[in-house]
């Protein structure tokens, strides 16, 4: 059953929305601009084709912003924009793929719940929540598994600018001067 699986990552940032695919990498690096008729309220563009519209479109076409902050700010128009998306880098399969979406630390359990019915809505099977600093270290390759101070220690001595930071069992005094 492992071979119809498919797991896809997205980073729902602000400016940018990446999404990775288990096993290609980065397939998706699109600016999180919509362009929409504001009269029907039908989504036109998504993305690099939406920014190239800015401009250059009648004045019944607005290119929005569906998320802010890092947060859904337009519910309809970010679960369109996450279909689109998602129809880019999957092909048509009976299986939907599990998606893990990274959200800034300091989301409300209502922002998550937008998220997670967003992306369901648009076509994922099961959906992981993970915040983007947890995600930023485990690209870097930090070992999430340690605490987060296992190395380094650092106390401040409080007088004439002397740091004092503890490796191991041995003391490294620093003048700050």
């Amino acid at each position: 059953m492992m071979i119809f699986e498919r797991d896809i990552a997205i980073d729902l940032g602000t400016t940018n929305i990446r999404v990775f695919v288990r096993g290609k990498g980065i397939m998706l690096r699109e600016p999180s601009i919509v362009a929409v008729d504001k009269y029907t309220g039908r989504m036109l563009k998504v993305g690099q084709d939406a920014q190239k519209m800015l401009g250059r479109t009648p004045a019944n076409i607005v290119a929005i912003h569906p998320i802010s902050a890092g947060v859904i700010s337009d519910y309809d128009m970010t679960a369109l924009m996450l279909k689109e998306l998602l129809s880019r880098v999957t092909s048509f399969s009976l299986f939907k793929p599990r998606v893990l979406v990274t959200v800034p630390s300091s989301v409300t359990g209502v922002e998550e719940r937008n998220v997670i019915d967003a992306v369901i809505e648009a076509g994922a099977r099961k959906v992981y929540l993970v915040e983007s600093a947890v995600a930023t270290a485990a690209g870097a390759g930090a070992d999430l598994s340690k605490p987060p101070g296992h190395r380094h220690r650092r106390r401040h001595d409080g007088g004439r600018g002397r740091l004092s930071r503890r490796r191991g069992r041995e003391r490294v005094d620093q003048d700050r001067r």
